[in-house]
């Protein structure tokens, strides 16, 4: 039986549900990314920062992509079996994990992607159900 699996996401959190004949299931996939990357030292209240304690920005940058890669590979696992992909999301996301997914030859399946806003989980769900039933009925399947 195929397996179809559909996903909101954005950088700190993904909703993935998979649908497998009748059966619906729903994960949600956190990620510990931090966008605003802490100053080291006391707080601010305390006094000024020196730039020292200011970390550099090519580090910010490689801490947050290491973050991220984590976290993309455990959406990946959550979807691995999945003959068809629908993403969907805010921000960049979306277009980062299909590029992952197309880096790591999962390109075996269909992948579509689309742009839209904050949904809540039962949203969510059925966005998924009803694309998947609209390509059922356009295959004819």
């Amino acid at each position: 039986m195929k397996t179809k699996a559909g996903l909101w996401i954005d950088h700190r959190k993904a909703v993935v549900v998979t649908v497998t004949g009748k059966e619906e299931k729903m994960a949600v996939v956190t990620s510990e990314v931090e966008k605003q990357l802490r100053r080291s030292g006391d707080s601010p209240l305390k006094g000024s920062y020196e730039p020292s304690q200011v970390p550099a920005d090519d580090s910010r940058t490689r801490a947050l992509k290491g973050h991220l890669n984590i976290y993309y590979d455990e959406v990946i696992a959550s979807i691995r079996n999945a003959d068809s992909i629908l993403i969907f999301g805010p921000g960049s996301a979306k277009d980062e994990l299909k590029d992952r997914l197309e880096k790591n030859n999962h390109s075996g399946c269909c992948v579509v992607v689309e742009t839209v806003d904050k949904m809540t989980d039962p949203q969510i769900a059925a966005k998924v159900r009803n694309h998947f039933l609209k390509q059922h009925v356009v295959n004819g399947k």
